[in-house]
């Protein structure tokens, strides 16, 4: 974990296993993992170059059984899940099991009321698993409003590549939402695009920095920073639900139910105004 993968000369963030991921993230590196033992099927016998089922076993070789881990852990003191993906397994594709795993890893945080902390990077919904991969983006994001049904925070970063479905469906519902340097964040690719198009596109399309200026994301953020940046806004909200907010946002409150008292009373103003400038020779007697 020397450096956390980011160079030292040029901050270039180059890319870490999930579970090195979770380690940066867990206080103490120490962490639990959950449904690791989920595996994908083959329903439709897939077969281009190679039948699918040989693909997924020689990405299970490098030693990940899928393009997600998830697992209990405490970020800062503050008990939580985590779900962060692997581009290194057949690009970090959605298929069934992705799927699978942030929905129970979402189910999980709303059942403790844990907040939920993901890391995408993926090229997309798994082409192999056809329909089946697509049912994953809508089954997701089912997951993401159960979530806030149960009040518990989702915090997304964006590692790099996160494209496709996985940026069309929970990757890009966090309720704080922060990227990595340089990462591409796109539904396609800029090649994929410039090819379709036959147009250029500028040169720092689809880019963590640009997605900030576009408020696509909250904040592009160092990976070495990560777990303080998280920590202090699990730290806000695991406040106690007693605690007093500042002075300066219950004077926002008062004033906000004061301008709504107003507005309730602007429809019979006109009509009061009428009646105090009418003569008195025609007005109504009581």
């Amino acid at each position: 974990m020397h450096n956390w993968g980011v160079c030292t000369s040029c901050d270039h963030h180059f890319p870490v296993g999930p579970r090195e991921r979770i380690a940066q993230l867990a206080d103490g590196g120490e962490w639990t993992e959950l449904w690791g033992e989920l595996r994908a099927s083959d329903p439709l016998r897939f077969t281009d170059l190679q039948p699918y089922v040989e693909r997924v076993e020689r990405a299970e070789a490098s030693g990940m059984a899928e393009a997600i881990v998830t697992a209990e852990l405490s970020l800062r003191g503050v008990p939580s899940v985590a779900a962060v993906m692997d581009f290194g397994f057949l690009g970090g594709s959605m298929g069934s099991v992705v799927g699978e795993k942030f929905a129970r890893a979402a189910g999980r945080s709303a059942e403790k009321g844990r907040p939920l902390i993901v890391v995408t990077a993926s090229g997309g919904a798994r082409m192999q698993e056809g329909v089946i991969a697509l049912m994953q983006m809508a089954k997701t994001v089912v997951a993401v409003e159960n979530l806030r049904e149960a009040r518990a925070p989702l915090i997304v970063v964006l590692a790099h590549p996160t494209t496709g479905g996985v940026w069309a469906s929970f990757a890009s519902l966090g309720d704080f939402t922060y990227a990595e340097p340089g990462a591409l964040i796109a539904f396609s690719g800029p090649r994929v695009i410039e090819q379709t198009t036959r147009e250029k596109l500028p040169p720092d399309f689809g880019l963590a920095e640009a997605q900030l200026h576009n408020g696509q994301v909250d904040a592009v953020v160092d990976r070495r920073e990560l777990p303080a940046r998280i920590g202090h806004v699990l730290g806000i909200l695991d406040r106690p639900r007693g605690f007093d907010p500042p002075p300066a946002i219950q004077w926002a409150h008062q004033s906000r139910e004061r301008a709504s008292r107003a507005a309730q009373a602007l429809p019979g103003l006109p009509r009061r105004l009428a009646d105090r400038l009418r003569p008195n020779s025609d007005r109504r007697a009581p």
